[in-house]
This record gives structure tokens, C-alpha cells and sequence, in this order.
């Protein structure tokens, strides 16, 4: 069904889908990035999938955007191409998105996996921003998102000067969530991604979105959009049945209603 990536539904709850360019290190190219965005929306959909991982090789999780595809572009055919644009649908994904992590994971790679909710980190995991050693600059989030999450210094040397930074550095600065060893990476990644998917579905989705809102709203705007958030999860069926069991002490069974 799909040339660049492979798609699994588990049994826990999750949809794995793994970038599968090995012969280009997972280079992302406008196939991989098309079928990725087809391959998450479908699962999306999905009632009995409640969070996505998304992974590469043990070598590479993304070593960046195909540059062949990008050699001789010009101003115009980027203009009306608009490749970066199906990077957009990402952010409409509604269910929580997980990039488990390991080798290199550059460019445009970096900035796929800042895309995601949550990174889950190899140890031999490296993050950068090298497009200034091509004469560009990042173009689908890199100065943004990863000011963002590390700080400005840190971004400017990434994306100024070519700095990697290592698994354990990455967590330091607040870039993934948790390193792991390369032998158990994926493993804890989808342990994670199935406690997610085990909780209530429309509280899930909709705590994402406040989180997410965060970079779009003052504090203000922000607090009222959470408080109202959480006032209309009082009509759902399962914040009955989530206080319910508490109070009763007894485990939830939650419809998504």
C-alpha cells in the first residue's frame, strides 16, 4: 500500500508507522511525506487507535529533506509547489503523536520529531540543524520550534554554526522526554504510547490541543480557552464515568463519548 513507509495497528492501541528509506537514510522526500500524513489521518480516524509513533531505523530516524528533490528549485517552483506545505496537516492530527528516535536525526528529521507531541530518545540518538552548510536555512519549523523548546542561544548555534546535539544533551535541554538504550527505545516509546492511548479519548485530545494553543495565546486568552475546554468536557460520557469510578474506586472503562 505504501512505498517509503510501513504501517502497523497494535493491539495496544497504537499505530506504528515506520519511515522506511534505508537505502537514503530515511531522507524525506515528497512520497515519504505524503503517504506519512495519509498513513497518520487515517489512524486518526480510527476508534481503536489513541496515539501514533512514528520511528525510523536504529541508524537513522530522518537524516533530512531529499536535497536531490531540492537541488535546482527556484524561488518560483517552490513558490507554486509549496512542498512544505503538507507538513501543516501534521498539526491537525488530533490524537497524541510520539517519534521514537535513534541515529541521526537532522534537518528536516529534527523537525519532523519537534512536530510531534513527544520525543523518545536512543542513546545513540544526534539532533541538528545543518541546512546552513547548503546555503538555506531550516524551512519547516527549525528556527521556530526549536528556539521554542531549547532556548535562543542554543537554536542560534544549531542553526548558525552546525551543532548536534546528543541524546542526553537533547533531554537536558527540554528537546525529548526520556533516553533510552538503543535495544529498548521503540519498546518504551510504544509503552508510553499505550498508557496514553489507555485514558479517555476526548480528554486526551482535547488536553493536546490546550497545550498546543499555548504557543498561539497570551496567558490570558490561554487560560480562558482551557477553562472552557474543561467546562464542555462535563458533557461527555466519560467524565461521568472517570469520576464515577474514582469515587467507587474501581478502574474506568471509558466509550469516548
Amino acid at each position: 500500500m505504501y512505498e517509503t513507509i510501513l504501517v502497523e495497528k497494535l493491539a495496544s492501541r497504537v499505530g506504528l508507522i515506520r519511515l522506511n528509506r534505508p537505502q537514503a537514510m530515511n531522507a524525506l522526500n515528497a512520497t515519504l511525506m505524503r503517504e506519512l500524513m495519509n498513513a497518520l489521518k487515517e489512524h486518526d480516524a480510527e476508534p481503536d487507535i489513541g496515539c501514533h509513533v512514528i520511528t525510523g531505523s536504529e541508524k537513522a530516524f530522518a537524516a533530512g529533506a531529499d536535497i536531490k528533490e531540492m537541488a535546482t528549485a527556484t524561488p518560483v517552483s517552490m513558490l507554486v509547489g509549496d512542498p512544505i506545505s503538507v507538513w501543516d496537516e501534521l498539526k491537525k492530527i488530533r490524537k497524541p503523536v510520539l517519534a521514537a528516535v535513534a541515529g541521526v536525526c537532522l534537518g528536516g528529521g529534527c523537525e519532523l520529531a519537534m512536530a510531534c507531541d513527544m520525543i523518545i530518545a536512543a542513546e545513540n540518538a544526534k539532533f541538528g540543524q545543518p541546512e546552513i552548510n547548503l546555503g538555506v536555512i531550516p524551512g519547516a519549523g527549525g528556527t521556530q520550534r526549536l528556539t521554542r523548546i531549547v532556548g535562543k542561544a542554543i537554536a542560534m548555534e544549531m542553526v548558525l554554526n552546525n551543532r548536534w546535539l546528543t541524546a542526553p544533551e537533547a533531554a537536558q535541554f527540554g528537546l525529548v522526554n526520556h533516553v533510552y538504550s538503543v535495544e529498548t527505545y521503540l519498546d518504551e516509546a510504544l509503552k508510553l504510547a499505550a498508557e496514553i492511548a489507555s485514558r479517555a479519548p476526548i480528554a486526551i485530545r482535547i488536553a493536546k490541543d490546550c497545550v498546543n494553543k499555548t504557543y498561539e495565546m497570551t496567558l490570558n486568552e490561554g487560560l480562558e480557552y482551557e477553562r472552557r475546554s474543561f467546562h464542555f468536557l462535563f458533557s461527555t460520557d466519560d467524565q461521568t464515568e472517570g469520576m464515577d469510578a474514582f469515587v467507587n474506586k474501581r478502574p474506568a472503562q471509558w466509550k469516548g463519548q
